[in-house]
């Protein structure tokens, strides 16, 4: 086993976690699975808007709902361009005459 000095080392960096707000837990699952588990643990750690965009497409998946039709406006609104200063403006033009 280990001596004291790495049993307090241990509970020192678990409970600096605890601080942080992670808990440790035990997941069962396919050996195949090991390294996708540990990366979406370590990406759902992290913080900023891709993490919660992967905790939102897991909680998405894991329930099995579908998003609800009709939330484009949404999408729209966390677009980065919403506030970017766009002159979509054209100029209205009569066309060209065509002799039929």
């Amino acid at each position: 086993m280990s001596n004291a000095a790495q049993k307090r080392a241990i509970q020192n960096y678990r409970a600096r976690l605890t601080q942080r707000g992670f808990t440790r837990f035990e997941v069962m699952a396919l050996e195949a699975d090991r390294e996708l588990i540990r990366s979406l643990a370590r990406r759902l750690a992290e913080e900023g808007p891709e993490a919660e965009q992967v905790r939102s497409a897991v909680k998405t998946a894991v329930a099995g709902n579908t998003p609800k039709p009709g939330n484009i406006l949404t999408a729209l609104r966390r677009s980065p361009l919403v506030d970017a200063d766009f002159d979509l403006s054209r100029t209205r033009e009569e066309g060209r005459e065509v002799d039929l």
